[in-house]
């Protein structure tokens, strides 16, 4: 009776294994990327992986954009601390800004970038954005800012005088 029981949780522990490799590279699993959020999520929030960083650049000015136009900002961050830094997540404070981050960590004295596309098209008048991220420091949260001013198109008249 326990070599039934053997052989079946052999097969469905194979099967399970079977069914979670990536096909691309079968001897590679499949990342569940909810797990590695999660993962990374856990290493922020534990204060013995916590570290230090410095944003020389957390607020800039983009200067006069003209409708329609998209920028691209680039926000550096260094790491001042002992470990490395892990940036787990960057969102934006609007959906007309897409963030985009280091995924690998950022080791002790060396520095990352993140960056911010800003798509202008239908925001004319004065822009205010922001990027929040959250990484492994002991404030876990920092807000990147960026404004500027977003002209109209100029309309182009045809006058023919004849």
């Amino acid at each position: 009776m326990h070599m039934k029981h053997f052989i079946l949780w052999m097969s469905i522990g194979a099967f399970a294994i079977a069914c979670n490799s990536n096909p691309n590279n079968p001897k590679e699993p499949a990342a569940d990327p909810n797990a590695i959020q999660k993962e990374k999520d856990d290493f922020v929030n534990d204060s013995t992986n916590w570290t230090t960083v410095s944003w020389p650049d957390s607020i800039q000015n983009f200067g006069k954009v003209t409708d329609g136009e998209k920028v691209l900002l680039s926000f550096h961050v260094k790491n001042t601390g002992t470990k490395p830094l892990v940036i787990s997540s960057v969102t934006a404070g609007c959906g007309c800004t897409v963030p985009s981050k280091p995924e690998e960590p950022i080791l002790p004295g060396a520095e990352g970038i993140i960056k911010a596309e800003f798509n202008s098209s239908g925001r004319v008048g004065r822009a205010d954005k922001y990027v929040t991220v959250n990484c492994n420091t002991k404030a876990r949260t920092y807000t990147l800012k960026f404004e500027g001013e977003v002209v109209a198109k100029q309309e182009t008249t045809n006058t023919n005088n004849k």
